[in-house]
Protein backbone atom coordinates (compact mmCIF):
# COMPACT_ATOMS: atom_id res chain seq x y z
CA UNK A 1 0.00 0.00 0.00
CA UNK A 2 1.34 3.40 -0.97
CA UNK A 3 1.50 6.10 1.68
CA UNK A 4 -0.50 8.40 -0.64
CA UNK A 5 -3.60 6.23 -0.35
CA UNK A 6 -3.85 6.90 3.38
CA UNK A 7 -5.23 10.44 2.91
CA UNK A 8 -6.32 10.03 -0.69
CA UNK A 9 -9.59 11.96 -0.34
CA UNK A 10 -7.93 14.95 1.32
CA UNK A 11 -5.00 14.97 -1.11
CA UNK A 12 -7.29 14.81 -4.14
CA UNK A 13 -9.36 17.69 -2.77
CA UNK A 14 -6.17 19.69 -2.39
CA UNK A 15 -5.13 18.90 -5.97
CA UNK A 16 -8.56 19.96 -7.24
CA UNK A 17 -8.23 23.30 -5.44
CA UNK A 18 -4.83 23.79 -7.10
CA UNK A 19 -6.43 22.92 -10.44
CA UNK A 20 -8.98 25.67 -9.81
CA UNK A 21 -6.16 28.12 -9.08
CA UNK A 22 -4.43 27.22 -12.34
CA UNK A 23 -7.70 27.66 -14.22
CA UNK A 24 -8.05 31.10 -12.60
CA UNK A 25 -4.61 32.02 -13.94
CA UNK A 26 -5.69 30.87 -17.40
CA UNK A 27 -8.87 32.96 -17.23
CA UNK A 28 -6.91 35.99 -16.04
CA UNK A 29 -4.48 35.66 -18.93
CA UNK A 30 -7.28 35.20 -21.47
CA UNK A 31 -9.16 38.16 -20.01
CA UNK A 32 -6.07 40.36 -20.15
CA UNK A 33 -6.09 41.04 -16.42
CA UNK A 34 -3.59 43.36 -14.80
CA UNK A 35 -0.08 42.00 -14.36
CA UNK A 36 -0.22 42.41 -10.56
CA UNK A 37 -3.39 40.32 -10.38
CA UNK A 38 -1.87 37.54 -12.47
CA UNK A 39 1.30 37.55 -10.39
CA UNK A 40 -0.79 37.25 -7.22
CA UNK A 41 -2.65 34.26 -8.67
CA UNK A 42 0.62 32.60 -9.69
CA UNK A 43 2.14 33.22 -6.25
CA UNK A 44 -0.92 31.71 -4.57
CA UNK A 45 -0.77 28.67 -6.82
CA UNK A 46 2.93 28.26 -6.18
CA UNK A 47 2.33 28.35 -2.43
CA UNK A 48 -0.35 25.70 -2.74
CA UNK A 49 1.94 23.48 -4.82
CA UNK A 50 4.78 23.92 -2.32
CA UNK A 51 2.42 22.90 0.48
CA UNK A 52 1.32 19.81 -1.43
CA UNK A 53 4.94 18.89 -2.14
CA UNK A 54 5.86 19.26 1.53
CA UNK A 55 2.95 17.07 2.58
CA UNK A 56 3.85 14.35 0.07
CA UNK A 57 7.54 14.41 1.02
CA UNK A 58 6.66 14.24 4.72
CA UNK A 59 4.42 11.23 4.10
CA UNK A 60 7.05 9.56 1.97
CA UNK A 61 9.76 10.04 4.59
CA UNK A 62 7.51 8.80 7.38
CA UNK A 63 6.54 5.73 5.35
CA UNK A 64 10.05 4.86 4.23
CA UNK A 65 11.62 5.37 7.66
CA UNK A 66 8.93 3.60 9.66
CA UNK A 67 9.19 0.24 7.89
CA UNK A 68 12.48 -1.60 8.15
CA UNK A 69 14.12 -2.35 4.83
CA UNK A 70 14.54 -5.91 6.05
CA UNK A 71 10.78 -6.47 5.71
CA UNK A 72 10.07 -8.36 2.45
CA UNK A 73 6.61 -6.77 2.18
CA UNK A 74 8.11 -3.26 2.03
CA UNK A 75 8.05 -1.87 -1.55
CA UNK A 76 11.76 -1.03 -1.55
CA UNK A 77 12.91 -4.33 -0.06
CA UNK A 78 15.59 -6.15 -1.98
CA UNK A 79 17.11 -9.48 -1.07
CA UNK A 80 20.51 -9.19 0.59
CA UNK A 81 23.48 -9.61 -1.69
CA UNK A 82 26.45 -11.68 -0.69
Amino acid sequence: MSHTTKNKKRTLARVRRIKGQVEAIERALEGESECEDILQLVASCRGALNGLMAELIEGHCAFMCSVPRTNPSHPSWKPPTS
